[in-house]
C-alpha cells in the first residue's frame, strides 16, 4: 500500500514535498493534486512508469502524457512557442490547461507524439505542483488519474489506496479537488485548436 501524505493544499509541508520528490528520483510513481483533479506523476527518465500507468488506467492504445512545469521558461526547454502560443499560454497560466506544442530535441522521442513530434505541457495553479517541481529541480511527467469503471476522476485518498496503492509510493492528499479535466489546446500549427474543453475557460477561438 502507498503512504498517504495529508498535506495542506495552500502551504504544503516541506517534508512531504521532499519525500515525494525523492520517490520520483528513485523511479517511483506518486499520486498528487493538480488544479483539475488528482494525477499520477513520475520522473521524465522513468521508462517503466508510463506502462504501469497505462495498465492502471486500462489504456490499450499508445497514450501520450504531459510535462508538468512551474514557470514559462521551463516550457522553452521542452517545447517550441511562437508568438501566438506564448501570448496565449502567458495569459492563461497558471491554470487548468494542457497545451500541445512542437517538442524540442531535449524531449526523449518516446515521450513525443511520433507523427507530429509534439508534447503536452501543463503549468497548473496548484502549490503542490510548484513545490514538487522546485524540489525535484526539473519538470516531471503526469497523467490524469482516470481509472476503469469509475464514473468520475477519483478524489478520496483511501479509496485510491485500495485500488492502486500497490503501484505507487505516495499519495499526496490535500482533500477534495474538483475532478474536472483540463482543457486541451493544440498549438502545433500556430493556430489554437481545442481538442477537449474542460475546466479552463475557452476565450481565444
Amino acid at each position: 500500500m502507498a503512504q498517504i501524505l495529508e498535506t495542506h493544499p495552500d502551504n504544503p509541508q516541506p517534508r512531504h514535498i521532499r519525500a515525494a520528490a525523492q520517490a520520483l528520483r528513485e523511479g517511483k510513481l506518486i499520486v498528487y493534486p493538480t488544479d483539475s483533479g488528482y494525477a499520477f506523476g513520475w520522473r521524465m527518465d522513468n521508462t517503466k512508469a508510463p506502462k504501469t500507468v497505462a495498465q492502471l488506467r486500462g489504456l490499450e492504445t499508445p497514450h501520450f502524457y504531459s510535462i508538468m512545469v512551474n514557470n514559462l521558461s521551463q516550457i522553452n526547454d521542452f517545447a517550441l512557442m511562437d508568438n501566438v502560443a506564448f501570448r496565449l499560454i502567458k495569459n492563461h497560466t497558471p491554470g487548468p490547461y494542457t497545451f500541445i506544442l512542437p517538442a524540442t530535441r531535449r524531449v526523449p522521442k518516446k515521450l513525443q507524439h511520433q507523427k507530429r513530434r509534439s508534447i503536452g505541457v501543463r503549468l497548473p495553479d496548484n502549490p503542490v505542483v510548484h513545490e514538487l517541481v522546485a524540489e525535484l529541480g526539473e519538470p516531471f511527467m503526469s497523467s490524469s488519474l482516470e481509472l476503469p469503471d469509475a464514473d468520475m476522476l477519483e478524489t478520496d485518498a483511501r479509496d485510491l489506496n485500495e485500488r492502486i496503492g500497490h503501484a505507487v509510493e505516495y499519495i499526496i492528499d490535500t482533500g477534495f479537488v474538483p475532478p474536472e479535466p483540463s482543457t486541451v489546446v493544440d498549438l502545433v500549427d500556430g493556430v489554437p485548436v481545442v481538442l477537449r474543453e474542460g475546466k479552463g475557460v475557452v476565450d481565444f477561438v
